[in-house]
Formats: structure tokens, C-alpha cells, sequence
């Protein structure tokens, strides 16, 4: 009996001995199938989906509320002293000019100082020939300086021009109008480019006879242009009329692309 007994248990132990080896047989089988799986797509791209990109502009033109200009004084000497000192009084006085106007010390700034020597090319007089070559003369100094200047009262811009060249600059331009703070209108002119797209994608969608499922992929790009005044240069001192400035209105404008999945 006790002999029958441990045969049973000994093929009950070998059946569920054979079990286990079958479960795990099977396990490490799927474990590798998958892993031979994983590795056939492994540097592969996500699959590709159908979609369409449409992209639109947005546009929001406005008056410009803020300029910027540059003036200069030139200053010629036989000295670097009296060069300077002449340069200086002019600057200054221009400076003065500026604030008088109701420009602010934080929009005053000083963009370039330079001393440069002047030479001329004299011929050495003499009978004698060959004749001998000329020799390069010091003849004196030459001080630039230049001021740029931001005017946020836009009604005084010809005043202030006629001011500075009254007080001795000799050089004025490079006039830009721009948009002191222009990202409220960078927002409007993206939200108008966004409805734009998005009216576009589904009457395209509904030429084409799919439905658009989702956005996989937005970008946009936009511009802000200045515009630029053309100043001639002003050489000497005073006494003209203001220039009657115009602003006219700057663009701001914002471009989108919008991309689909459709099915």
C-alpha cells in the first residue's frame, strides 16, 4: 500500500513538474517572439498617417508710437583739443536741446565717439627730374560723435529735428517709426491667422471628402516692420523750418501652418 501510495505521488509530482516546464517553455517563447518584435522596428519612424498643412496670415496694421533717429556732429581742427572742445559744445548743446523738448535722460544714449587724423597728399615742388613722389601731410583732427534718440511724443519729431540742427548737428538719420509695445498685436494678428487656417482646413477637408481627426503639428513666423524716414544730411548750423514728419501706419503681421491628421 505504501508502495502504490508513493508511485501516485511520484507521478502527480511529474505531471505538475512536466506542467511547469510547459508554462515556462512557453513564457520564454513569447518573451523572445516579442523581444524579435521590438527590434524590427527599432530606428524606425512612427507610422505614417495621412494628413494635410494648410497656413495663413494674419495682418493688424496701427499708427507707430514710437521713433527712433540719430544725429551726429562732425567736427574738423587743426588740434585734437580744439576739435573736441568744439565737438563737445555742440553734443551738449544738442543734449539740452533734447531734453528741453521733453526727451527723457533713458532715451538719450551715445552711440559712437571717434577722433581721426586728416592728412592730404603734397606734392614736392622742384625742377629737378624725375620729379620726387609727394609725402602725406598732418593737417589736423577730425572728431565725430553721434546721439541716437527715441521720441515717444510723436507730434514733436519735426521740432526736435529743427532743434539738433540748430544746435550744431551736421548729420541726421536713419529715422525708424515702430510699435513701443507690439506683442498685443502680435496676439490679435496670430488669433485672426489661426481662424483663418482653421476655416481653410475644413472647407479643404470637405472638397476632399475626409474629416480632420487632430492637430499634429503647428508653427508660426511673423514680422513687424519699421518703416524707415529718409533724412538728407544736414551740413551747417540752424535757421530752417521744422520738416513736417509722417508716420503713416506699420504692419504687423503673423503667419501660421497648421497640420492635420484626416481620415
Amino acid at each position: 500500500m505504501d508502495t502504490q501510495n508513493f508511485k501516485a505521488k511520484h507521478k502527480c509530482l511529474l505531471v505538475v513538474l512536466s506542467i511547469f516546464l510547459m508554462v515556462v517553455t512557453v513564457w520564454f517563447a513569447v518573451a523572445i517572439q516579442n523581444k524579435i518584435k521590438e527590434g524590427k522596428y527599432i530606428g524606425q519612424e512612427i507610422e505614417a498617417k495621412n494628413t494635410i498643412t494648410v497656413s495663413e496670415t494674419g495682418e493688424i496694421y496701427a499708427k507707430p508710437d514710437l521713433a527712433l533717429t540719430t544725429f551726429s556732429v562732425i567736427t574738423e581742427a587743426k588740434t585734437v583739443n580744439e576739435a573736441m572742445s568744439g565737438n563737445t559744445q555742440d553734443m551738449n548743446a544738442i543734449i539740452s536741446v533734447m531734453k528741453d523738448e521733453g526727451v527723457e535722460e533713458r532715451d538719450l544714449k551715445t552711440t559712437s565717439f571717434t577722433i581721426y587724423p586728416r592728412y592730404e597728399w603734397q606734392r614736392v615742388e622742384t625742377e629737378i627730374y624725375p620729379y620726387p613722389p609727394g609725402k602725406r601731410v598732418l593737417v589736423g583732427y577730425e572728431v565725430r560723435q553721434s546721439l541716437q534718440v527715441k521720441i515717444r511724443d510723436m507730434s514733436k519729431i519735426g521740432d526736435i529735428i529743427q532743434g539738433a540742427t540748430d544746435a550744431g548737428a551736421n548729420q541726421a538719420g536713419n529715422l525708424q517709426f515702430s510699435i513701443d509695445q507690439e506683442d498685443e498685436l502680435k496676439k490679435q494678428a496670430r488669433g485672426q491667422a489661426i481662424d483663418k487656417a482653421k476655416a481653410k482646413a475644413q472647407e479643404l477637408a470637405q472638397q476632399l471628402g475626409v474629416s480632420l481627426v487632430r492637430i499634429t503639428h503647428f508653427s508660426e513666423s511673423g514680422i513687424a516692420p519699421r518703416f524707415y524716414g529718409l533724412m538728407e544730411e544736414a551740413i551747417g548750423k540752424g535757421g530752417g523750418e521744422a520738416p513736417q514728419i509722417e508716420t503713416g501706419e506699420n504692419l504687423v503681421s503673423v503667419t501660421v501652418s497648421i497640420t492635420y491628421e484626416i481620415r
